[in-house]
């Protein structure tokens, strides 16, 4: 791993453990193994430093398109579901550091792309689009609304599955299937 790669890794480490404040770069170059002078020599400044970091971060969050046919929404909408949750789910200590700190710190967002809910609730929208086009789902129901409906529920267990006590099951992927068949009888697509 290069220099660069070592200082991005130590700072994502800090942040996720310790947020803005606590992540130093002195903490961040010992961490590295580095001199402190080359954390700045990359990155020019620790808030610089972050928002790669969080930009890499976002870069994980790669959704694979729904298909441009529905055929099982069900069977579709469940892979799909299952393969968000488990990138929330795996990232989801560091993603309760940036929304505790983001209004006090909104420098380290990334401002040169949209952030990856926002990604994935458009290809969640363009698939219900191609399912209320083909007659599948309630004529009334407003696609943008109902993937940020899904969206928001994914997240919320992902992220807050093990910092809240007794709120979900035990099983996560039961949990994901379930609200996608609640979401789906909501909208007209599942009988």
């Amino acid at each position: 791993m290069d220099v660069r790669e070592r200082i991005l890794e130590a700072a994502a480490t800090l942040y996720k453990d310790s947020g803005f404040r606590g992540t130093t770069t002195r903490r961040i170059a010992e961490e590295a193994g580095v001199n402190e002078i080359t954390v700045f020599r990359h990155f020019g400044s620790k808030e610089a430093l972050l928002r790669e970091v969080i930009r890499q971060g976002w870069d994980r969050f790669q959704m694979p398109a729904l298909p441009l046919s529905p055929v099982d929404p069900e069977a579709e909408l469940t892979e799909w579901a299952l393969l968000y949750y488990a990138i929330h789910y795996e990232c989801a200590a560091f993603i309760r550091t940036r929304l505790g700190e983001f209004q006090e710190h909104p420098e380290i967002v990334p401002d040169d792309a949209p952030a990856p809910p926002a990604r994935m609730a458009a290809l969640l929208a363009a698939y219900l689009d191609r399912l209320k086009e083909a007659g599948r789902m309630r004529p009334e129901i407003k696609p943008v609304r109902a993937a940020a409906m899904l969206i928001g529920a994914l997240f919320a267990d992902a992220v807050t599955r093990e910092a809240v006590i007794r709120t979900f099951s035990d099983s996560p992927e039961e949990d994901v299937r379930g609200y996608v068949r609640i979401f789906l009888r909501g909208i007209g697509a599942l009988a």
